[in-house]
């Protein structure tokens, strides 16, 4: 049996005898529920919500979590400030963009500093390095992440970004384009898109990771409302401690991570895909020395506004200190 299941019995366990105890004294127990949405549908990304979930990390900090699917990063963050979620667990480069933008906002955890997105092409027709890209035909479309910031990522490797040839579409037809072979490129998320693409297509493409050459978008965060940070800052706390507990567990064991997952996500892919992107997103979140899991560096953000700038995506961003906080971190 693995380590993290025997571990989550323990803690099962753990969890039933307090709660029995609790009710044969004759005193009253209630988990404070929490509502977390994600920014779009399940997917391995989201397994230490779960992991955390399965091993009883929310029912030990008194939690009850509800945890949805989502539609969109706009969508859910207007749910977020409309009081209707506690979190909201989203691509942090839009929570930036939308803290510009005035919505009262901030990031209180993030656990992909670089998202690890990808350019992938055919083997015959191979992208190799950002050079290669010059001459090519990449698919792209508003709001897609890895295209999105193409020119940053130009510019950061030295490449002519006016000989990259592109043709925007609408989002879901970018993929079939390129399976159809019509686009030589298409960028994809290592932790959802690329482990089910390629065991469709029954082979491996050509990878070339954009967080790896020189694009640091920051990806996998959680953020609350101002409004919900100045009410409930114990129960968003005591919310990061189990979820950081589920990081660490997801990181000793993929697979079980992904077990985990997979058992509440009904119609999921292969065992073989989730397991692939449950281990993209745990080699995606750095270890810091002397901080928890998703303490935010103040130099990621600063960063990541400056991209923003170049791009014309904002126009001049707040002080760094309104876009996070890491006051939420480190358990009780």
């Amino acid at each position: 049996m693995s380590a993290i299941r025997t571990a989550a019995r323990w803690v099962s366990s753990v969890v039933f005898g307090v709660a029995v105890l609790v009710a044969t004294s004759g005193t009253a127990f209630s988990q404070e529920q929490v509502n977390v949405r994600f920014s779009w549908k399940l997917k391995g990304e989201y397994a230490p919500m779960f992991v955390a979930q399965e091993m009883g990390y929310y029912a030990r900090e008194g939690l009850t979590v509800r945890l949805g699917e989502g539609a969109g990063a706009p969508a859910a963050l207007g749910a977020l400030v409309q009081g209707q979620e506690d979190a909201v667990l989203l691509p942090g480069i839009f929570a930036l963009t939308a803290i510009s933008k005035g919505v009262p906002i901030k990031l209180i955890a993030l656990y992909h500093p670089k998202t690890p997105v990808a350019l992938i092409s055919w083997p015959e027709n191979p992208v190799r390095t950002p050079k290669d890209l010059e001459g090519k035909l990449i698919a792209t479309a508003i709001g897609e992440t890895g295209t999105t910031y193409l020119d940053s990522f130009c510019k950061a490797n030295g490449v002519d970004c006016a000989k990259v040839r592109r043709v925007q579409v609408d989002a879901q037809s970018r993929v079939p384009l390129f399976v159809q072979r019509k686009v030589d490129v298409v960028s994809v998320y290592q932790t959802n898109d690329l482990p089910v693409l390629e065991e469709k297509q029954g082979g491996k493409f050509i990878v070339l990771e954009m967080d790896k050459n020189g694009l640091a978008i920051p990806g996998m965060a959680l953020v609350s409302s101002d409004a919900a940070i100045a009410k409930k800052p114990e129960t968003l706390r005591r919310l990061l401690k189990a979820v950081g507990e589920g990081v660490v567990a997801m990181k000793k064991d993929p697979s079980e991570a992904a077990n985990m997952m997979m058992k509440n996500w009904s119609g999921h892919p292969s065992a073989a895909s989730v397991t692939a992107q449950v281990k993209a997103t745990a080699e995606a979140i750095p270890a810091t020395p002397g901080h928890p899991v998703g303490w935010i560096d103040e130099k990621v953000i600063a960063d990541a506004l400056a991209m923003l700038k170049s791009t014309g995506e904002i126009e001049a961003p707040k002080p760094t200190a309104a876009y996070f906080t890491n006051s939420l971190l480190g358990g009780k």
